[in-house]
């Protein structure tokens, strides 16, 4: 088990109380790997009854130089699209069906989002990979902790934290190749460099990061005598600590966070996809505390932040967004015995930007939930939280989560299942652009039913099967009423969109330094309007350890035929299904201090469509290295 893991879990989660004796014999610590966001609790994966993903700090090691939305999107239920397109292309987050809009990200536990987005959703490409410690994925409705947006999934983030040396100091960089499938000249075009200046001198904790990206060499339009699209970013963050003692402590951080990139249009007269000069630029300020006191079984903890984003396009059609966002989020947990783990809280979000006039709404969420873990394989996790918008009032939404465990060989099998509700307030640029705007939509609400069985072998083996029931009110569309005007506005859908779907996973280490992995989706879309949703997808990672300083592992993503949208017709065109095969290699040197690794991406060059008109990556080469002093 990863105790760097579990250190970094148990500073998120505040809650030195949850710190129970393990009676088990070795042979059962194995299968007690933790997770965290289902319920905000420490609690052991079999005692949890949603599906949570984990990205552990090994596995993003051996991902450097990638981006954090392609790495997410290797992962079961999940298709970010855009992921492997020209470094600025939009991403849509198309999770058990979903969009952007019913994804909720979260850094450092604190909801994160951009109110001048047309989703409200928050942009994966202002982050580095580098920053990131590890990442948690809970599939399916979490409204009753995390509140507005978090029906489909919520991504939990977080960041690197202080070490326990005084000064520790590590220093990454990547450099590769940049190409499309018909490119035969490759030239080294994408750069990655990241330090990080972390310690802890007593009682006070520091960890400071700064990383660059610089990517060029493709066009985001496909086609030829197409000019390149370069993509920047600069990523500069602090994070600082002080206990004042053992009951007691504060962390305060800040951020910022820049691309600019280039990218291609729809030119009047015509008004077609084309190859265009340009542009947009992204910034996003960020700046919180999060004081905690403990106390006997408990913790009281306040997440406070605010956000700053300035977005801009240049183009024929000019835009200009500034946009603030203001979180508080103040919870008490209590564990009753080890068996009842409650969470009581108050969660308030503003949200304000500026179209031809300043805009705001807000959400005042008083929330409560209980985790029961009894000692005869029956658990329940159970919440409920009242939404109060400041433009459609009170909505009450709520999840039942039971579950029950019993031993199965030398592991466990685990029965799950659950009920979730949520509530998705309009955007304020769905409501209030001048253009597209309609101040006469209705919030959307989902419905998710999910049942599952989980096998648990610790290591050797984990298999799990999910089914999936999505029904979805008042979704929100982008209307075309006149195209020959292009006349369009948002509204909702007539009809409920109902989604359903099947998801398989398999983990298992065949034999002595060889692990698998592999997972599969079916996602079949019943009733409703949806594109670039591939109703099959499937990944795959073999993992090997050539020696103790060297490792290597092979990945496959299928992903299989949908719909996409042309906007020369308006009409619906059937994208082919394509399979990527990626190698990853990397050495440790013997001091530890040095590692050196070697990528090639889509490595038989496969020529494939992500989106209709845009540029995808063919076969590509990166060289890097580590150092940490």
């Amino acid at each position: 088990m990863n105790k760097k893991y579990l250190t970094l879990c148990t500073g998120l989660l505040l809650g030195t109380a949850l710190t129970a004796q393990d009676k088990d014999s070795i042979a059962v610590q194995e299968l007690q790997e933790v997770v965290v966001s289902d319920s905000r609790f420490q609690l052991k994966r079999e005692n949890s009854g949603k599906t949570v993903v984990k990205i552990t700090a090994e596995e993003l090691e051996r991902n450097q130089g990638r981006t954090v939305a392609e790495i997410i999107n290797s992962k079961s239920g999940i298709e970010i699209n855009g992921s492997r397109s020209v470094a600025g292309q939009n991403l849509g987050y198309f999770i058990r069906g979903g969009n952007n809009r019913q994804v909720l990200v979260l850094i450092d536990g604190i909801q994160v989002n951009d109110p001048s987005q047309i989703a409200n959703d928050f942009d994966l490409r202002l982050l580095d990979l580098n920053t990131i410690e590890s990442i948690e994925i809970i599939k399916g409705a979490a409204s009753t902790l995390y509140g507005n947006s978090a029906a489909t999934a919520v991504i939990s983030i977080i960041t690197k934290s202080a070490t326990e040396d005084k000064i520790a100091l590590s220093v990454s960089s990547v450099m590769g190749t940049n190409a499309s499938q018909n490119e035969d000249n490759k030239t080294i075009s994408n750069f990655n460099n990241a330090v990080n200046l972390n310690g802890t001198l007593s009682k006070f904790s520091y960890a400071v990061g700064f990383a660059n990206q610089f990517t060029d060499g493709l066009s985001a339009a496909s086609g030829t005598n197409t000019e390149e699209d370069p993509f920047s970013r600069i990523n500069t963050n602090v994070k600082l600590g002080y206990a004042f003692s053992e009951n007691f402590n504060v962390k305060v951080f800040g951020s910022f966070d820049k691309y600019n990139t280039a990218i291609d249009g729809f030119p009047a007269p015509l008004f077609q996809f084309a190859d265009t000069n340009d542009e947009s630029i992204s910034e996003q300020l960020r700046f919180g505390v999060s004081p905690e006191l403990k106390y006997n079984n408990g913790s009281i903890t306040i997440n406070a932040s605010m956000t700053s984003i300035d977005r801009e396009t240049i183009s024929d059609f000019p835009s200009q967004f500034e946009s603030k966002g203001y979180i508080v989020d103040a919870f008490n947990k209590y564990v009753f015995d080890e068996k009842l783990y409650t969470i009581v809280g108050f969660n308030y979000q503003k949200n304000e930007t500026l179209f031809a006039e300043e805009v705001s709404d807000t959400n005042s969420d008083p929330y409560v939930n209980v985790v029961y873990v009894s000692d005869f394989g029956f658990n329940l996790n159970a919440g409920t939280r009242l939404n109060n918008h400041s433009e459609y009032g009170s909505h009450l939404t709520y999840n039942f989560n039971p579950s029950y465990t019993f031993e199965l060989g030398k592991g466990y099998g685990k029965f799950l299942g659950s009920y979730s509700t949520s509530f998705i307030a309009p955007s304020l640029f769905q409501l209030f652009d001048g253009t597209f705007g309609n101040q006469e939509l209705e919030p959307e609400e989902n419905r998710t039913l999910e049942g599952g069985f989980e096998w648990n072998l610790g290591k050797k083996f984990r298999f799990s099967a999910l089914y999936f029931n999505r029904n979805e009110e008042n979704t929100v569309l982008f209307t075309t009423i006149d195209p020959v005007n292009f006349i369009s506005q948002y509204r909702n859908a007539e009809n409920d969109a109902k989604v359903q779907g099947a998801e398989f996973e398999i983990v298992s280490e065949l034999f002595k330094d060889f692990n698998f992995s592999a997972n599969y989706t079916f996602t079949e879309l019943k009733e409703g309007n949806r594109v670039r949703l591939p109703k099959h997808r499937a990944n795959a990672t073999i993992n090997y350890a050539l020696s103790d300083k060297t490792s290597a592992s092979l990945n496959y993503q299928y992903v299989g035929s949908r719909e996409d949208t042309d906007f020369s017709t308006f009409q619906n065109i059937d994208l082919d299904a394509y399979s990527l095969i990626d190698f990853y290699l990397g050495h440790q040197f013997k001091n530890d201090k040095l590692k050196v690794f070697f990528n090639v991406t889509n490595i038989f060059n496969t020529d494939y469509e992500e989106i209709i008109g845009f540029t995808t990556r063919g076969r590509n080469y990166s060289l890097g290295l580590n150092i940490t002093l």
